[in-house]
């Protein structure tokens, strides 16, 4: 291929093995799709019509670049009502996804060369988002203790010395469902404090959480001044993946930094948007639950036949809509993956997508109809030993 003189960032760049595996899957008919961190139902008609609502109003204009003065201050209401700690709309920037909060985060606080530490396995965009701005990134594993998930709490602290620039952590976590306790969160809250670190929390999968409310959170102990950034989304609480919107709450002191890499990036996301997110913030709470119910009914039947299911071994989450499995013998997950495509017409995304200590696993995500997500992993049990590389 002919050399276009590409900046030197994106010549390492590399495709998600999840969207490879989808992008292979899309056009098999009667595919059952679990690729995607996505659920199978669609925003709540409560959404839909107040943006239709805002459209019919001609909300059609530049929006402020941190958000609309009225979404902003929804959001602190709604983090205020949840957390029980007052927040000011000056640490509000509202973003077009939670990944494009992730690029403004780390465009924001990385210098070339800064080192970053992250947990892995890991949904690949998170790493990529602070490498594409230069962030040389380290990662501390998970591990399996009991039949759970863990983090070596005092090996990750050892690990987030003085060099350190930030230290990302997604909790309740894609792919593995695990989710920090408290008593470590506040551990690791004190050390980076202590030492200058950035926390950049990616919170997105915080309501959908097995065993309260809502999922433990950094910002129980941040001021308006701490070194903590966290990162929301509309896509999984609210089932609101296409409408591309989310926010960020940082220091009231990156207001303007975060506003002005908005508008160099997008500008903001469209008025009717914001106004449909606000709406969801305001009067979506049985939304939420109506979720919740329908997540705990495609957990049980995901618990129970992937324990059935031969050369599987089953590892519970705590939160998000994921089951993260080990496959008995598989060596290549995406091969693995790509044959299931065809073996058993069921998309599941490989292990390897998420770090190299994700080889050996697969994903689903649960949040499907209980009769689809039964047929697919009839289909997975059946197919998965020959499917297998």
């Amino acid at each position: 291929m002919k050399n276009l003189g590409l900046a030197q960032r994106t010549l390492t760049l590399k495709p998600s093995q999840i969207r490879e595996v989808a992008e292979a899957g899309m056009n098999i008919d009667g595919i059952i799709p679990l690729w995607f961190g996505e659920s199978a139902w669609p925003t709540p008609q409560l959404g839909v019509d107040a943006a239709i609502n805002a459209l019919n109003n001609a909300d059609h204009f530049y929006q402020p670049n941190s958000g609309k003065a009225t979404f902003r201050q929804a959001i602190c209401d709604y983090q205020t009502t949840l957390l029980n700690k007052t927040f000011s709309p000056n640490r509000i920037t509202v973003t077009a996804s939670g990944m494009q909060g992730l690029a403004l985060v780390a465009q924001a606080l990385i210098t070339t060369g800064d080192k970053v530490l992250a947990i892995e396995p890991t949904w690949p965009n998170v790493i990529e988002a602070f490498r594409i701005s230069g962030a040389e990134v380290t990662t501390q594993n998970l591990e399996v203790k009991n039949g759970k998930w863990s983090l070596n709490l005092d090996r990750f602290l050892a690990a987030l010395t003085p060099d350190i620039k930030a230290v990302v952590i997604n909790s309740p976590h894609n792919p593995t469902g695990w989710t920090m306790p408290e008593l470590d969160m506040k551990a690791i809250f004190d050390h980076c404090q202590k030492l200058g670190i950035w926390i950049v929390a990616d919170d997105v999968y915080a309501r959908l959480y097995k065993h309260a409310n809502t999922a433990p959170s950094f910002l129980k102990w941040a001021t308006d001044q701490d070194r903590v950034i966290s990162i929301n989304s509309f896509s999984k609480a609210w089932s609101m993946t296409g409408w591309r919107l989310g926010w960020i709450c940082a220091p009231k002191q990156l207001e303007q930094t975060l506003a002005m890499l908005s508008e160099f990036n997008i500008a903001g996301p469209a008025g009717f948007i914001q106004q449909a997110g606000a709406t969801m913030l305001a009067q979506g709470e049985p939304e939420i639950a109506k979720l919740t119910s329908r997540l705990n009914a495609g957990y049980a039947i995901a618990e129970t036949k992937l324990k059935a299911m031969q050369g599987v071994d089953f590892i519970e989450p705590d939160g998000a809509f994921y089951c993260f499995f080990k496959v008995d013998g598989m060596t290549n997950s995406l091969t693995t993956a790509k044959n299931l495509l065809h073996i058993t017409k069921v998309g599941t995304a490989p292990g390897a997508a998420f770090g190299p200590s994700g080889q050996g696993y697969l994903r689903i995500c649960y949040a499907q109809p209980p009769e689809i997500l039964s047929n697919a992993l009839d289909k997975l049990a059946a197919g998965l030993a020959k499917a297998k590389v």
